[in-house]
């Protein structure tokens, strides 16, 4: 049975990569129509993403790169920025 939950009961929950590592917490869903197609993840103190992205508030994961929502949010490994990036060009907010 598929289990659903209201988008509001995601935001502020942790968030992990499939490999374990704490990326974030979920901040904002961003819709298009009725559908949820990005989350806004906010890079905390001691996540993974606050010490890749210096100086930026977080960072955008297409949904497609979320693999199930529970008492966590878990993401693909590949939404983490690899540090080659040009940090002007990251997809950050």
């Amino acid at each position: 049975m598929l289990k659903t939950k209201n988008v509001t009961d995601v935001f502020r929950m942790p968030v992990y990569t499939d490999e374990g590592d704490y990326y974030g917490e979920a901040e904002e869903a961003i819709l298009q129509g009725n559908k949820v197609i990005a989350w806004k993840v906010k890079a905390t103190k001691g996540s993974k993403l606050g010490r890749l992205l210096t100086g930026a508030k977080g960072a955008t994961v297409a949904h497609q790169l979320v693999k199930s929502i529970g008492d966590v949010m878990l993401i693909s490994q590949t939404a983490l920025p690899s540090g080659d990036e040009d940090p002007d060009e990251l997809d950050d907010f």
